[in-house]
């Protein structure tokens, strides 16, 4: 066998054995190989096992002087496309003004749309392209970035513009999803909104192709289950791929409507309970878990807990976003998803990596294996537990995508 590049000298290669999502305590399992290697041919992994078993050749060999070695990132649940800041709103919290009394009063979301509209394109292309080169550097080599902040249709799609243009400006694999986050507040507006949804924009979505994936919030300061209902119905006609903003703030049925229509993943879930932790567990849905959200808000933490012990599919993702989670790095994510979702350490690593690919339909990434992209993580040191434990420190030394390495 004939390689690009040979990674070699990794003390310890550490991955999440089998193909597909991992469910409840499989998720604890990882596949160890110490004194390891990994040949990478045209941005994959062409091969990978111990160092004494490779018996190819390779154009360049790269000593990694006993580091371990886990795959790239993958980051399921991102805003990283927006303007303005929400310092004051970060500040209101601090003096115990609520977040819904926030977002009620023209705040929170409302205020961060009204930025994002008067940004221009080029300012939104350049803030966006630094926010993503923090998160590669952190270890997040595949990252979902929604759009969800624009004051209308015409701005949702410019934000579904920034993220095609990004996708030339940084080597990470980028998935783009529609966001229906606020609905206008008028019931005539709102009714308009919604049949313009459906029979327009999402059918126009799968026509262009600038999102592969439609999601929804639902919440009593958005959208309700039954406006869900409505747009999700219209995404699986239209072919794109359902994802849900549910249980946030209130359990509502938000949860249990997704995983009805087959939805990739229900994401936040501070406050599912029994019969949500019960229904993904029933189900192929992927729970995404975002501790960013309940470290900076306050909010109890999703049950992570009960899902990996009830048999349910759990992602972690960093919700990076200027109001609710300015949160760069997946793995402090994966960290807080230790300490404040419950998860083991190994746990915690499969739901950044394999969990977090399937709560995006992508089955190439999250897994170092053959065939697999060639995205991994260089840590500095020879444990891997030393991602999720460490706190404050740049733990990764080094990160490959597609096989090469970030500058």
């Amino acid at each position: 066998m004939s390689a690009t590049r040979l990674l070699t000298n990794i003390g310890a290669l550490v991955t999440v054995p089998g193909k597909g999502a991992v469910r409840g305590g499989a998720m604890g399992e990882l596949s160890v190989t110490h004194d390891a290697a990994v040949a990478i041919t045209n941005g994959h992994v062409s091969w990978c096992g111990s160092r004494s078993d490779w018996q190819g050749t390779a154009h360049d060999e790269v000593d990694l002087g006993g580091a371990a070695v886990v795959p790239g990132l993958v980051d399921p649940h991102t805003h990283v496309v927006w303007g303005g800041d929400r310092l004051a709103d970060f500040e209101a919290r601090a003096s115990g003004v609520a977040y819904e009394t926030i977002l009620a009063g023209g705040g929170g979301i409302r205020h961060t749309v009204g930025e994002t509209s008067r940004a221009t394109t080029e300012a939104l292309v350049g803030s966006a392209t630094q926010r993503l080169q923090r998160m590669m550097r952190a270890g997040a080599t595949t990252i979902e970035v929604k759009s969800g902040y624009g004051a209308g249709w015409e701005d949702e799609c410019r934000e579904l513009e920034v993220v095609r243009r990004l996708r030339s400006l940084v080597p990470a694999r980028l998935e783009a999803t529609m966001l229906f986050h606020l609905p206008p507040r008028d019931a005539a507006e709102r009714a308009a909104y919604l049949h313009a949804a459906t029979n327009e924009w999402i059918p126009q979505l799968a026509s262009d192709g600038s999102a592969s994936a439609v999601d929804i919030f639902i919440e009593r300061e958005a959208f309700s289950v039954a406006d869900a209902g409505q747009v999700l119905r219209a995404a699986r006609r239209a072919g794109l791929s359902c994802k849900a903003h549910t249980d946030q703030f209130h359990a509502l049925g938000g949860t249990e409507l997704a995983i009805a229509h087959g939805a990739l993943s229900v994401d936040h879930l501070e406050s599912s309970g029994p019969d949500q932790v019960a229904a993904l567990a029933a189900g192929n849905t992927v729970g995404v878990v975002l501790p960013g959200v309940s470290l900076h808000l306050g909010l109890p933490a999703a049950p992570g807990r009960a899902l990996v012990d009830s048999g349910a599919i759990v992602a972690v993702g960093t919700d990076c976003n200027p109001g609710s989670s300015p949160l760069f790095s997946m793995a402090m994510a994966m960290a807080l998803g230790v300490r404040l979702n419950g998860l083991s350490p190994a746990e915690s690593l499969t739901a950044c990596t394999a969990n977090a690919a399937a709560a995006l339909g992508l089955p190439d990434v999250g897994r170092i294996a053959p065939g697999m992209c060639a995205d991994l993580l260089v840590l500095r040191s020879a444990d891997w537990r030393d991602l999720p434990y460490t706190l404050g420190d740049d733990v990764v030394q080094r990160v490959f995508i597609a096989g090469t390495e970030l500058s």
